[in-house]
């Protein structure tokens, strides 16, 4: 005599599930609204049927605006955020992955990963609005980013262990970076989630604001980003990035080099004039 499967509490601490089967898709899994005269890039994780799951086609369209963002100068600065109330992203869509190959994961996989890496190493400043949870690759995305600022209903979770994966996507690299390294390991292995507050409490989390104010909060911080020399900020990211877990030595002598390089700039002219004349400074697209 058949048995049905004895049905679990295991997932409740996620709050969310497969996504949905047979809902319609929208016309662009990724979306990118250019504002403050161009300067401020937003782009949206589009699948809100679907808690914005990942899919191969979300993150092919994320790497294209990524690229598109890196090499466009009017650019200084991107925010990502979710579409929807509930998720910033859930990460890779589970239903997607039921029924492929190994060699169609592992191709997704390898695309995941450029993904990724398109963000990590994008010179201008790029920062996480979560809007909601943040699991698995959607809480990876938002890690790759220089910082995150969040809703005070956002949660942040890596769950891969649950369902029999070592999660790949960067945590176990920067989540110790931005947790105390025995809360992100206890996170890496339970996949319990924590909450926006313990993130804030914790450093993950720069900033908390009411869901309804998170993208005005971001466009501030955009604003206050974008209205400095793009050059100056692009130079001291790069220090930050590359300066990391060197030799204290090794990481003023890369300061330095980024630092000597915008006192002979034409932006260091600009601001000290705009300054002493008690003006807004007009700083220049970067010149690559």
């Amino acid at each position: 005599m058949a048995t049905s499967p004895t049905r679990t509490d295991r997932w409740k601490a996620l709050d969310f599930g497969p996504p949905p089967s047979g809902a319609a898709e929208p016309d662009s899994p990724v979306l990118v609204e250019y504002g403050s005269g161009g300067r401020v890039a937003v782009i949206t994780l589009n699948r809100p049927q679907a808690d914005n799951a990942i899919t191969t086609e979300l993150g092919a369209r994320l790497t294209e605006v990524l690229e598109t963002i890196a090499v466009r100068p009017a650019v200084r600065v991107a925010i990502v955020t979710g579409a929807g109330e509930r998720a910033f992203s859930v990460g890779s869509d589970l239903r997607q992955r039921k029924d492929m190959t190994k060699e169609d994961w592992l191709g997704q996989r390898q695309d995941f990963d450029r993904t990724l890496y398109t963000l990590r190493q994008l010179r201008k400043p790029i920062f996480a609005a979560v809007n909601g949870i943040a699991y698995g690759g959607g809480c990876e995305i938002a890690q790759s980013t220089d910082f995150i600022i969040a809703s005070d209903n956002a949660s942040f979770g890596q769950p891969e262990a649950m369902i029999g994966l070592a999660a790949g996507g960067g945590s176990p690299a920067l989540l110790p970076r931005v947790l105390p390294p025995g809360k992100a390991l206890q996170m890496l292995m339970t996949g319990d989630p924590i909450t926006a507050q313990e993130a804030y409490r914790l450093g993950m989390v720069n900033e908390l604001c009411p869901q309804g104010e998170l993208l005005e909060v971001a466009r501030r911080i955009a604003d206050k980003i974008a209205s400095n020399s793009p050059t100056a900020v692009q130079a001291v990211k790069r220090a930050v990035r590359m300066g990391q877990g060197q030799p204290i030595e090794q990481a003023i002598a890369i300061m330095m080099e980024a630092h000597w390089r915008s006192a002979v700039h034409p932006d260091r002219v600009e601001g000290i004039g705009a300054f002493n004349d008690d003006r807004e400074p007009s700083f220049q697209d970067p010149d690559y």
